[in-house]
């Protein structure tokens, strides 16, 4: 009787995994269940929350009020004053001109407060939980930015302009540019106009040996460019999530070939794409065979030297976590820590934080199961859907309807090399990072012992960027708390990854915020701090630069390429980074 319920247990089980499968494709990894729950949580409470729907009818009625008074003026003297206070900064889909004549204005208008009117519908109801709050608003937003007037050529003016003046032939091309992007999704192949970036030949071109590789890591020493060298290494860790030539991309753009031309001995981490025997790679897999053998190698290369450890992104949490690990181990290699939008608190994860819950990572668990990975693609929706209306809709509109196609750059054909997650590696990940937030809460352990960040006595310097929505700035701030270390912040203009590519230009747009709080200073908040922190305009590199030559020893002639017991293998960029 034992067996035969053993039996029909795994086969429940593997019935089980087949349908989380197939609802996780139909789906794109998506939780119903946790969609729902939320949708339920609020509605329940709503229904039963008097005081909010008296809130929302009286919402109501303004907007209806405001649209019929300006509908009348319009009749009366064609002008229609605008509600710009339903507008916000990021959202650039009505500034063209011709949205600013009736009857569009009165239709985008009318949108915009609808979709003010849900989000305060989705906000501030009693007893729901802020996390099924957050659900609601964004599974809102979605709905709402797909039924925008932008996205249609009946409602949308410029659309209409463009038909027009073409005779229509912005649709032929549209159609034509969207059955071209269709095979190369279902081919499995890169974006239009990435071809024209080869890695090797005119991106990730810095001169530099592979000079060691194991199953999960090549290290690349970048040639010197200078005749002395400053004595401490710089070693940098990007995240596996992404392809390390983001920091070495064309050579006008490579925050590698900046540093290396200023002096500095570079070395980078070039992660392996991992397939599905590497399903049951972990983090302490991507500590011991990523960090741990890097810092072994650039021991031996550059001995007696202490080292400058940076890290990006997931790359930089890892740095955190080996930083404190070391810092326990009294292992006293590290002369500074660097962090490029990481996180090291996850209590605040900004929008990531909609799809982290229990029901959303066993259903993610489920679908990593059959492969042995996170997909690419999936990693990528989840990213577009944080940012729709730039991601998704822009392109619907520009590359589908108005039939143009956008120059590729760098940047962009580095983003379309995507990278895929081990499933043991994302699991732990989403659960002990992100969930239960261990590495913050000294809980996080490393050899079946605790580690804790306030171990870390080591200078630090962080980069937050404005427009996060990997690694929200707040979130990355609050390494000021955690160490009792002296940390240097930044925060700069852009995004996650516009803000970290920052080249130093004469002419930029770019600017940046920089203070050095010391561990024997008072706690100054975020927003604290952002208001007495005065701007300066340009790149944040040069302050980086900067600080690293004042934090490291004098000059020294340059080391060699590799050593007898790391003998260079190949030339940069190396094999790993080419892998699909």
């Amino acid at each position: 009787m034992t067996v035969q319920r053993d039996v029909k247990k795994s086969y429940g089980e593997a019935f089980d995994l087949s349908l989380q499968i197939a609802v996780a494709k139909w789906t794109n990894g998506i939780s119903p269940a946790a969609v729902m729950l939320a949708i339920f949580d609020w509605y329940i409470h709503l229904s039963i929350h008097p005081a909010k729907n008296f809130e929302l009818l009286d919402l109501y009625e303004q907007n209806i009020t405001h649209l019929i008074q300006h509908y009348d003026c319009n009749l009366a003297n064609g002008s229609f004053i605008e509600y710009k206070a339903l507008t916000i900064p990021q959202d650039k889909r009505f500034i063209d001109k011709a949205w600013q004549l009736f009857p569009y204005i009165f239709i985008y208008q009318s949108f915009l407060m609808m979709q003010h009117w849900w989000h305060v519908a989705a906000r501030d109801v009693r007893g729901v939980s802020h996390h099924h709050s957050d659900v609601v608003d964004f599974t809102l937003r979605q709905i709402l930015d797909m039924l925008s007037p932008s996205n249609s050529p009946i409602t949308n003016p410029e659309i209409q302009q463009a038909a027009l003046e073409q005779n229509g032939d912005n649709f032929v091309r549209g159609f034509a540019n969207y059955m071209e992007d269709l095979g190369r999704y279902q081919r499995n192949e890169p974006p239009v106009g990435t071809e024209a970036f080869v890695i090797g030949e005119n991106i990730a071109v810095t001169p530099g040996k592979v000079i060691f590789r194991n199953r999960l890591i090549e290290l690349i020493q970048y040639s010197p460019m200078t005749e002395t060298v400053y004595a401490e290494p710089v070693l940098i860790t990007p995240a596996w999530i992404m392809k390390y030539y983001i920091l070495d991309l064309v050579p006008k753009h490579s925050l590698v070939k900046y540093l290396v031309k200023k002096g500095h001995t570079v070395f980078m981490i070039s992660w392996k794409n991992p397939k599905k025997k590497d399903r049951d790679l972990g983090m302490e897999d991507y500590l011991n065979l990523g960090i741990m053998a890097a810092l072994d190698v650039v021991s031996a290369v550059v001995p007696q030297q202490k080292i400058h450890l940076a890290g990006y992104c997931l790359g930089g949490t890892l740095t955190a976590i080996a930083t404190a690990t070391m810092a326990r181990d009294l292992d006293d290699r590290l002369k500074t820590m660097t962090l490029f939008a990481a996180q090291t608190d996850f209590s605040e994860p900004g929008e990531l934080g909609l799809f982290i819950d229990e029901s959303q990572i066993t259903f993610l668990e489920s679908l990593m199961q059959e492969k042995g990975y996170l997909d690419t693609h999936q990693m990528a929706g989840a990213f577009q859907l944080l940012r729709s209306n730039d991601l998704i809709w822009s392109r619907v509109i520009h590359d589908y309807l108005l039939g143009k196609r956008k120059s590729m750059t760098d940047l962009m054909a580095w983003n379309a090399d995507a990278t895929r997650l081990p499933y043991k590696m994302h699991s732990e990940y989403l659960r002990n990072l992100f969930l239960h937030n261990q590495l913050a809460e000294a809980k996080y352990q490393v050899d079946e012992k605790p580690i804790a960040l306030g171990d870390i006595s080591i200078p630090i310097f962080a980069v937050a960027t404005e427009r996060d929505h990997v690694s929200p700035w707040h979130s990355v701030f609050k390494i000021n708390m955690q160490t009792s270390s002296d940390v240097t912040f930044v925060l700069t203009s852009g995004g996650h990854n516009v803000g970290i590519v920052s080249l130093p230009v004469k002419k930029t747009k770019r600017h940046y915020r920089i203070d050095t709080l010391k561990e024997t200073d008072r706690y100054i908040d975020a927003d604290g701090w952002y208001k007495r922190t005065k701007s300066t305009g340009g790149s944040w590199w040069p302050a980086w630069e900067k600080w690293l030559a004042e934090h490291s020893s004098e000059k020294i002639p340059t080391p060699a390429m590799g050593t007898a017991d790391y003998t260079p293998l190949e030339d940069a960029p190396g094999t790993y980074v080419l892998e699909k």
